[in-house]
């Protein structure tokens, strides 16, 4: 029953975002990128379709999966950590799903849930680089920056304006945040730099199922791990809303 209302609500708010008109201004460009991202899937499953026998089915974006448990959620975090909720984001810094993630539902999660303490959000790393080129290289220029405490400042550059990702914009980034260069150049020249912690997040990810970013887990904050709902694809706020207020009834039972 909990799962049918979970559902319903993430439909409904899905189905009343996607009615409304989208800005003029930004229409051709949101469409062209979407378009460019079907194409590039499109290769990659092409490549992808003579190693595989038996293709695993998937869940429909922006529902939740089986119920899951992640065992490890450590890693970068806001809110409290003694928060009734948590959510964990796996990301591609480089995909333009997670972008408008970001700079859409993220930021009323952030002022609604995350501000108020009813939420503690963890983002972890799933660079795709089959698609984005760029996507394990902007995962180790956040951490850098995470050294030095500016991880998600970094992570909301890279993020804004992933639509021109280069190389160069690292650097000018670290410089725009005030970073210490030399540690941060020290930092990236060395390819085993945050590894570990790279593998660890896509180990865990693929232990819960996600294929594709942004995808979350989001449930009842427990001493030990996360059991909760795998829900996959960039919601609109009303979609998150729902299934929180859902949640957090559960939780004061």
């Amino acid at each position: 029953m909990q799962r049918g209302r979970w559902v319903g609500a993430l439909v409904a708010a899905a189905v009343l975002y996607a009615s409304r008109p989208a800005a003029a201004q930004s229409a051709q460009q949101q469409n062209q990128e979407i378009l460019n991202e079907l194409k590039a899937i499109r290769q990659l499953l092409e490549t992808l379709t003579t190693r595989l026998t038996a293709p695993a089915p998937t869940a429909a974006a922006g529902q939740p999966s089986n119920r899951v448990r992640l065992a490890d959620v450590s890693g970068l975090a806001l809110g409290k950590a003694d928060a009734p909720l948590t959510m964990v984001e796996f990301t591609d810094l480089q995909c333009p799903f997670c972008r408008q993630f970001h700079v859409t539902a993220f930021e009323n999660l952030k002022k609604d849930y995350i501000d108020t303490g009813k939420l503690r959000y963890i983002s972890r790393d799933f660079p795709i680089d089959q698609l984005h080129p760029l996507a394990t290289s902007a995962a180790r220029v956040s951490r850098c920056a995470a050294d030095q405490g500016k991880f998600w400042e970094m992570r909301h550059l890279i993020l804004s304006n992933n639509a021109q990702l280069s190389a160069d914009r690292f650097p000018a980034f670290a410089q725009e945040l005030q970073l210490n260069m030399t540690a941060f150049n020290t930092c990236m020249a060395n390819p085993a730099t945050h590894e570990a912690e790279l593998r660890k997040d896509m180990a865990d990810a693929s232990s819960v199922g996600v294929t594709g970013t942004p995808s979350f887990v989001v449930g009842l904050t427990g001493a030990n791990g996360l059991d909760g709902y795998l829900l996959v694809g960039s919601q609109p706020y009303p979609a998150f809303d729902a299934g929180l207020k859902e949640l957090l009834a559960k939780a004061a039972k």
